[in-house]
């Protein structure tokens, strides 16, 4: 028996797979992104899209996930075309991209960082499931709480820090304090010329839309009583500095109401993620 044999799925993981299953299964066609695969390592108890954190109230939230889904995978697509062939994520947590697109993953190496039990839970479902860990594929605990550097581990696991790479970092931001995240942001910023990060930000609560500060003011009460508390915010503008700070070639703000427009217009049933919650850093080398 491992270590970490009995950690059980991180509830925030499985909450954002479990809402890009159901994008796929209750909202209007096309879906913005499709990914059932996160469903099969979860295994839910039967009735889990009545689960008060499947509810209409939460739908605006599944659609920010879905759509940031979408933006990094299409920024993975676009960068493999220019011969990117590394592609990192941090905190991975459920992320999928290596069992639903193995034609494309196959041709790079995939590296997930993520904590050690969560990370060994999903490497067990993998093994369960017959999709097993490929050798594109390397799966990198990371014991962030014990001081752990990401970096080295990520160099252990073969990282070629001389080769230019996609960096996603998706809903991690906001636990994590401005120190670390500005000590991420200067380590990618070191990449090899022609490296992307794709880093998601929460804004102030007071920014975002009236109609939705209940629903993160809720995600961020769970988040506290879980032992996980949304830590750091950042309007556009600090985050853009801090990023400039860290000596990135290049910096932008794709906000929520861009990828609105990029991927959710002329919908049936009004599906869109809401403005001024969580967006993104696109910053380049």
């Amino acid at each position: 028996m491992t270590r970490y044999q009995c950690v059980e799925v991180e509830n925030t993981a499985a909450r954002v797979a479990l809402w890009r299953a159901l994008h796929v299964q209750v909202d209007a066609k096309p879906p913005v992104f499709v990914d059932e695969t996160g469903l099969a390592l979860v295994a839910p108890e039967e009735g889990w899209q009545s689960r008060p954190d499947m509810s209409p109230f939460t739908r605006p939230f599944r659609a920010s996930i879905v759509a940031r889904a979408r933006f990094v995978e299409d920024l993975v697509e676009d960068q493999a075309r220019r011969g990117v062939s590394q592609y990192v994520i941090l905190g991975a947590g459920l992320d999928t991209f290596a069992q639903r697109k193995p034609e494309l993953a196959s041709r790079m190496q995939v590296f997930e960082v993520d904590q050690p039990g969560p990370q060994e839970w999903k490497r067990q479902r993998l093994q369960a499931l017959g999709f097993g860990v490929p050798p594109y594929l390397k799966l990198i605990p990371v014991d962030f709480e014990a001081g752990d550097n990401w970096w080295e581990r990520l160099l252990s696991a073969g990282f070629d820090a001389s080769k230019p790479a996609v960096v996603a970092s998706t809903g991690v931001s906001m636990y994590l304090t401005k120190d670390t995240i500005a000590a991420t942001l200067r380590q990618v910023a070191a990449l090899a010329p022609g490296s992307t990060l794709a880093m998601t930000f929460m804004l102030p609560i007071e920014l975002a839309d009236p109609e939705l500060r209940p629903g993160i003011q809720r995600a961020a009460e769970g988040a506290r009583a879980s032992g996980t508390p949304f830590i750091s915010f950042f309007t556009p503008g600090e985050m853009l500095d801090l990023a400039r700070q860290s000596e990135f070639r290049d910096v932008l703000h794709v906000s929520a109401a861009d990828l609105a427009e990029r991927y959710f217009a002329g919908r049936s049933d009004g599906l869109r993620p809401p403005n001024n919650a969580e967006e993104f850093l696109l910053a380049t080398t």
